[in-house]
């Protein structure tokens, strides 16, 4: 291997693309040099765009463009330090021949590591063979290691001995039996996901085909995010009032100000409430058991965030919805959201939701990103700790002190010019079960461990916030049994799922029950890392 054309994929919006490019020109001049020192030249596939200020590639069409001039046979890179949309390079990596490897900065900045697994499991879910790296510096052991069998050999080992099928006869009785008792219903009283338009950012991984999902009593309500714009405009002012002031009660705490090109104002929080109301009154009226909200291409330019909504909808404890006729909708549970459209999350926290409301825990669930992590040492602690984020959907009853600990700030503006508030918080420590859905060689799969959250010193805890993003919810996790490069290569997807447990006997006994419940549903289960019955 003498050269490597490289390519990058980045984000739709335009205030996106030029704020990240700083830290991908520096990822490209560490690679190339990295590169170099192997003998090998990079080649970039496409010139940087001066006049739009960035060098990623920004749409579909665009990329395809880009692959029509690339030689199918040629090694190809790609890389990333941002969050980018999978679909723009997706197309000329489905038919490249050549050797490919995909490549990120570790680093919580911009999303890179985010991006890189969105693109991983996509490639993964399309059968398209590729291989895999990331690097702080692009000098560290690990990574020269990887990429001079990338060079040498066009692949490059990880260590996978952390994963391994599920024995469904080695799971306990009372767990097996409550599984496949509520997999048996949902077959019988089939489910709905009320997806309001799918494909989210380009992220083909979390589409799940009907015929995957339908075998698993499982079916789409189609929805558009512009019925959900027309039915918030039939909600009663008095009726979001009431919503916020039960927020107002409970003690969220809302930061708010004037300026509504900057700051989160209370006619953002108005129309926020506004929807969390028609959400649930379509997802009524459909008969959906879940929702996912798109809100990005579209929506954003309609109306303020879906985050605030979503975290509502995900919690037990949210202010009531009533219907046309007065009943309150859902009453005493959540009404799941996935966020992002993550379908393979919503099957999963419908899944989650039997298991957890049957043993009797708390059903709430969310999916986070998994944004990036450092080891951390001191206070009892001697493990590498995750920095799980997500800009919505984290329910109040994962946080420390709940509504009472939370606060609700505005979207960054590069990514939502209409505003809106999030639900902030840091992760209560326990214990938690983690799992991904994903979709590989046309079958329903799931990976699914044991893990803990932490509560690390305050000055950690917002050194690690600074680097990420501050105005969205910080789960510090521990996946037990599971190095971070471990993690990194079996990973499917860009977001992991959690769900607490009262203590580690509860959470190894709700981890058995959603393992039997998945089986019998024909979804494919792999246990991670470190997982007892006993």
């Amino acid at each position: 291997m003498r050269e490597v054309i490289l390519v990058t994929s980045g984000d739709l919006r335009l205030s996106a693309n030029k704020a990240c490019w700083p830290a991908q020109e520096e990822l490209e001049r560490k690679l190339t040099q990295c590169f170099a020192r192997e003998g090998v030249v990079v080649k970039r596939a496409f010139p940087v765009d001066t006049g739009a200020g960035h060098g990623f590639i920004s749409s579909q069409r665009m990329g395809m463009d880009i692959f029509s001039g690339i030689d199918p046979d040629a090694n190809l890179v790609f890389a990333t330090a941002a969050w980018q949309y999978s679909h723009h390079v997706l197309p000329g990596m489905r038919s490249h021949r050549g050797p490919m490897l995909t490549v990120a900065n570790w680093s919580g900045q911009w999303p890179g590591l985010v991006g890189l697994l969105n693109l991983n499991g996509s490639l993964i879910k399309a059968g398209v063979k590729f291989n895999s790296l990331w690097s702080e510096d692009f000098n560290d052991e690990f990574f020269l290691h990887g990429i001079r069998e990338w060079i040498r050999l066009g692949s490059v080992t990880h260590d996978l001995s952390h994963v391994r099928k599920l024995d469904v006869n080695a799971l306990p009785a009372d767990a097996a039996n409550t599984g496949k008792e509520l997999a048996q219903s949902l077959q019988k009283r089939k489910a709905i996901l009320g997806v309001f338009d799918e494909g989210c950012m380009g992220m083909n991984n979390a589409i799940i085909d009907d015929e995957l999902l339908n075998a698993a009593g499982v079916f789409k309500e189609r929805l558009s995010q512009s019925a959900l714009v027309a039915r918030m405009r039939t909600v009663s002012d008095d009726d979001a009032k009431g919503v916020r002031q039960w927020l107002n009660a409970k003690g969220l705490r809302f930061a708010t100000g004037k300026d509504e090109k900057t700051e989160l104002t209370d006619a953002q929080i108005h129309e926020q409430c506004k929807m969390y109301i028609a959400a649930t009154r379509i997802a009524d009226e459909f008969g959906c058991d879940a929702i996912g909200i798109q809100y990005q291409q579209g929506l954003k330019d309609m109306v303020p965030a879906s985050d605030l909504v979503e975290g509502l909808l995900n919690n037990a404890d949210r202010p009531p919805v009533r219907g046309e006729h007065g009943k309150e909708l859902y009453a005493g549970g959540p009404l799941p959201h996935f966020n992002e459209v993550d379908e393979c999350a919503g099957l999963d926290a419908l899944v989650t939701n039997r298991c957890w409301t049957a043993l009797k825990l708390d059903p709430s669930t969310t999916l986070h990103d998994l944004r990036w992590g450092e080891h951390y040492q001191g206070d009892g602690i001697d493990d590498f700790v995750w920095v799980l984020q997500i800009s919505g959907a984290a329910p109040a009853s994962h946080f420390v002190d709940g509504y009472r600990g939370a606060s609700s700030e505005r979207q960054p503006p590069m990514y939502f010019p209409l505003g809106g508030g999030t639900l902030k918080g840091v992760g209560k420590p326990g214990k938690i079960v983690w799992s991904r859905v994903f979709v590989e060689d046309n079958a329903l799969h799931v990976d699914i461990g044991l893990g803990s959250v932490v509560q690390l010193p305050e000055e950690e805890t917002m050194r690690r916030w600074q680097q990420t993003t501050i105005q969205w919810p910080m789960v510090s996790a521990i996946f037990d049994g599971i190095s971070r490069d471990s993690f990194m290569a079996r990973h499917r997807a860009n977001h992991v799922s959690i769900a607490y447990a009262s203590d580690a006997r509860t959470a190894s006994q709700a981890l058995a029950t959603k393992s039997a419940m998945f089986h019998e549903l024909g979804v494919q289960v792999h246990l991670c890392g470190l997982v007892n019955f006993d």
